[in-house]
Order: structure tokens, then sequence, then C-alpha cells
């Protein structure tokens, strides 16, 4: 029996998505839970924009992983999957990052509800994932402090 490219897909994207979620992060599947979940304009949250493309897996998501290690990191972490949940995707982009052109992978950290710090995949694509962290872990501890 042939697997259907659905199923094929989500099985091929599965590690991609583990990489983020057995961190912390929390998947936003659809719009609705990325209104939800982004809308609470309270504190810190960060959001990856994830990818299929070769610098998520080499250098967008480590980076975000070594961030993470750091003492002060944000209060919600969250992801949604470009090319995957797309409804969620271009929703996020709509409400959440209208100011910058579609980027996958990125990341955002919103502070209160304002975009504070963004990293477009031009920024990623040339830059290991120790230089991601980096710039994740200044930007952490500058605006995720009480």
């Amino acid at each position: 029996m042939l697997m259907s490219y659905d199923s094929y897909m989500r099985d091929y994207v599965q590690p991609m998505r583990d990489d983020l979620t057995r961190i912390g992060v929390k998947e936003l599947r659809t719009p609705e839970e990325v209104v939800e979940n982004l809308g609470n304009t309270e504190g810190t949250a960060l959001l990856v924009i994830n990818s299929v493309c070769g610098c998520a897996a080499g250098q967008c998501r480590p980076g975000v992983a070594k961030a993470l290690e750091n003492d002060v990191k944000p209060d919600r972490l969250y992801t949604v999957f470009a090319g995957q949940d797309k409804d969620a995707t271009a929703k996020a982009r709509e409400d959440f990052l209208s100011e910058y052109p579609p980027s996958s992978p990125s990341i955002a950290l919103y502070k209160d509800g304002k975009l504070v710090h963004f990293i477009q995949r031009y920024q990623i694509e040339d830059r290991s994932a120790e230089m991601i962290a980096g710039d994740l872990t200044t930007a952490f501890n500058t605006y995720c402090t009480k």
C-alpha cells in the first residue's frame, strides 16, 4: 500500500517539529491558537517560524535550543511551521509580523505584545547556531528581565 502525500509529509516533518517541542516550545497549529496565545500581551513571548530548509535544521533550531539554556528566557515559547501549518503561519505573519516580509525560518521576540527583536532568514542562513544563540541570549537578557 502506498503512503499518501499528507501522511508522508507528517512523518517527514515530525522530527523537525520535535526539535522544538522537546525543549518546551508549544506548537500553534491553527489561526485560532495563534491569536489566543500571541494575543496575550503581558510578559515576553518567543515565536519561531519553523521550516524544512537546511538553515532551520543547521542553525535556527539548534540556535534556539542553545539560547534557551540561558538563565533569562521568555515567559512563553511558541512555534508555527511554514509550509505545513499554513493558516496558522499566515495568521502569525498577518497579525504579529506584518511589518516584515514572510521569512522562514525566522525568530520573533515580543514584550508586552510589542515585537522587540526579529531575526529573519537572511540573518540565519549564513550564521552559525552559536551566533544565533548569542543574538537571542542578548535579546533575552535585554527584554526578558522583570
